[in-house]
């Protein structure tokens, strides 16, 4: 039997760290007519190895988010290429967000991108950021997936961009679709994909559940005490970054009415 061959090349730039593992995650879809997503950081070699890949056969640029390790290679690779970005706008209210993007065409959930090659819908998934978007390569039955879900590390949750509530239901969102593997933005590619995302939310709830005892323990009690003991699990290096998701969490239980933070005192209590 004759295996099928991918028309799906991924392009690890080397800009490994602790927040991008191996690297960040570039994909080139298609063998003629291809589609690069997320081209990554502006680095020149990154860049050069993605149009040698291409064979200079690059016809757009998607970004999942403009967040600086995913898509600041956009303006550089289209304004040399002559070709669309394509994404949604840059978050306002957000420092940590790539403000060279500019998109020529800015995407909607549910969009359709056809190519005589394949065809990709577009996915609005906010959480990790407000305009993050996964791709389905639907004949290849794989999601491309950026910040969405990585493999290797949970994905962080930062306020005020990023919401925990978003996370959960764009992760939701995912079993409506059909797709085989998971091409993440950061390490390789995942099978078993409903598994990843079934494991993710509950995770992600698990740990919910650990705020709201460990608060139900403490009466009251401010971020900095709590993030050592929720993320107990965790070498306290990481704490620093696992506040930004202890915070995302404790937002969720505000909006549910569940704890509330009270100002004067700067601690959080259950209500």
């Amino acid at each position: 039997m004759k295996m099928h061959k991918s028309i799906i090349q991924r392009v690890t730039a080397p800009n490994g760290s602790m927040f991008t593992g191996p690297g960040t995650n570039s994909y080139l879809v298609g063998v003629d007519d291809i589609t690069l997503i997320d081209p990554g950081p502006k680095i020149e070699k990154h860049l050069d190895d993605l149009l040698e890949l291409s064979a200079n056969k690059i016809k757009r640029i998607l970004v999942t988010h403009t967040h600086p390790d995913h898509s600041p290679g956009a303006k550089v690779l289209a304004e040399k290429l002559g070709v669309p970005l394509m994404g949604r706008l840059v978050a306002k209210d957000d420092s940590r967000q790539d403000r060279t993007f500019q998109p020529d065409r800015v995407l909607h959930h549910g969009d359709i991108i056809t190519t005589e090659e394949y065809t990709i819908e577009v996915l609005h998934t906010p959480g990790h950021a407000s305009n993050h978007l996964c791709y389905l390569i639907k004949e290849e039955e794989t999601l491309l997936t950026g910040d969405h879900i990585m493999n290797g590390s949970t994905v962080v949750i930062a306020h005020p961009d990023g919401s925990m509530r978003e996370y959960l239901d764009s992760l939701a969102l995912l079993k409506n679709y059909q797709f085989t593997r998971i091409g993440p933005g950061h390490g390789d590619f995942l099978g078993d994909p409903f598994k990843v995302v079934d494991w993710i939310i509950a995770h992600r709830l698990k740990r919910e559940e650990k705020v709201v005892k460990k608060l139900k323990l403490l009466v009251s009690c401010s971020s900095d005490e709590l993030v050592k003991e929720v993320y107990d699990d965790v070498d306290s290096k990481l704490h620093p970054i696992a506040m930004w998701s202890l915070e995302a969490h404790l937002l969720k239980l505000q909006e549910d009415r569940v704890a509330d933070f009270y100002e004067s005192q700067q601690t959080w209590s259950l209500i």
